[in-house]
């Protein structure tokens, strides 16, 4: 399932400290298992589009995306330990924040802003892609190290400044109702829904 969402980081002074860009990703069956575990019958429509609208309105309801994503690996036993990793995409080529993003995050045209695309997994499974932006002089040191050098999630790092997610844009990219037949199974596309939003 895919979503994504820029969010915008609060410390004690009130100020912006983040946006991140976040696409889940379908963590179906594989292929040798698609047509057994999802064929494309009108029921498994009905509970494909119930299990995207569950996911998509839980982190849009919740102020963090990342404890959102574990609670769904927990309750749908993705993996033994249901912990979310960020791993950095390889390659990834950082991408300069546009005037409205800096706009968004209250930071002049020289503040120094961080970017981090990373893949969120919860066991075997990649459950969404994040582009992250965050302004280091808003974060304490060791959660800028955090960053920097662990497989932590964004959310888990900044969780003792107690931050808020405020959605801006949410769209549903993809809607099993609709879609048309093309196989014996479903083939939902990797991007299903994408949040912005800013913590």
């Amino acid at each position: 399932m895919v979503s994504s969402f820029w969010q915008k980081g609060r410390e004690a002074r009130g100020l912006r400290g983040a946006i991140f860009l976040l696409a889940l990703v379908f963590a179906g069956p594989g292929a040798g298992h698609a047509e057994a575990l999802w064929p494309d019958t009108a029921l498994n429509r009905w509970q494909a589009t119930a299990l995207l609208q569950t996911l998509n309105g839980e982190i849009l309801a919740s102020p963090s995306a990342t404890a959102s994503l574990e609670k769904w690996c927990a309750a749908h036993h993705l993996a033994a330990e249901a912990r979310l990793v960020a791993e950095p995409v390889p390659g990834a080529a950082a991408k300069p924040l546009s005037p409205a993003q800096r706009a968004r995050l209250d930071v002049g045209p020289d503040e120094p802003v961080k970017y981090r695309h990373v893949r969120l997994r919860c066991g075997e499974h990649v459950l969404s892609e994040a582009d992250n932006w965050y302004v280091p002089s808003r974060l304490k040191s060791e959660m800028n190290r955090a960053l920097e050098a662990s497989d932590a999630p964004f959310g888990r790092v900044v969780k003792p400044l107690q931050p808020y997610r405020r959605t801006f844009e949410a769209r549903m990219l993809w809607a099993p109702l609709d879609a048309p037949k093309e196989s014996a199974a479903l083939a939902p596309p990797q991007a299903l829904f994408e949040h912005r939003a800013v913590l």
